[in-house]
């Protein structure tokens, strides 16, 4: 039963990491993205993928992924 678990939450863990990696890279596209409307497009979508990592991440009772960096420099 427990190499089952382990089987079956491996493609689940890549996908939370896959879901992270996404959102990183379109932060930092949003980053240097000087058109307002589409770094606006760049960060919604990156929130989108921040909030399917995080909701993978309760599935396995995992903590919450940390916030995006630009986040944590404006708090």
């Amino acid at each position: 039963m427990a190499a089952s678990f382990i089987s079956d939450s491996v493609p689940a863990m890549k996908l939370l990491t896959e879901y992270l990696e996404r959102a990183v890279n379109l932060e930092r596209l949003a980053a240097s993205e000087d058109d307002s409307k589409f770094k606006t497009e760049l960060l919604n979508q990156a929130a989108a993928y921040r909030k399917l990592a995080t909701r993978r991440a309760e599935q396995f009772g995992l903590p919450a992924p940390s916030p995006p960096e630009t986040a944590k420099r404006d708090a």
